[in-house]
């Protein structure tokens, strides 16, 4: 697999994935709702785990635009894939959308571990 876009309909937007293979690392952009944009920037690292050495884990780095709070996204899919394919994932992108309530919030969350 080279490059994939999975798309997650909502109750009240849709929420996408764009997956890119780049030689053994992983880019992934997420976007999404009425005003889709760059909020954040995970870099995840694999690493072996600190508690058992036979376990992946890895170290993440963040950059965040100022008032921006795509990091829980973005880092959460950027860690699973790290761990998941045991290679450097950054995983970007956005999903904005006027006046979500904490429900809504909820939603993009679970889509997002959930694809």
């Amino acid at each position: 697999m080279n490059a994939e876009t999975i798309t997650k309909k909502l109750s009240f937007a849709e929420i996408k994935f764009e997956i890119k293979f780049v030689g053994t690392d992983i880019l992934i952009l997420i976007q999404g709702g009425d005003k889709p944009h760059i909020g954040s920037a995970v870099l995840a690292i694999p690493r072996k785990s600190l508690s058992d050495e036979n376990k992946i884990s890895c170290t993440s780095s963040v950059l965040n635009v100022t008032g921006h709070k795509d990091e829980k996204i973005c880092r959460y899919v950027a860690e699973k894939f790290c761990k998941r394919y045991n290679s450097v994932v950054i995983c970007t992108g956005g999903f904005h959308v006027d006046n979500l309530t904490a429900a809504q919030i909820q939603e993009v969350i679970d889509a997002c571990k959930n694809f």
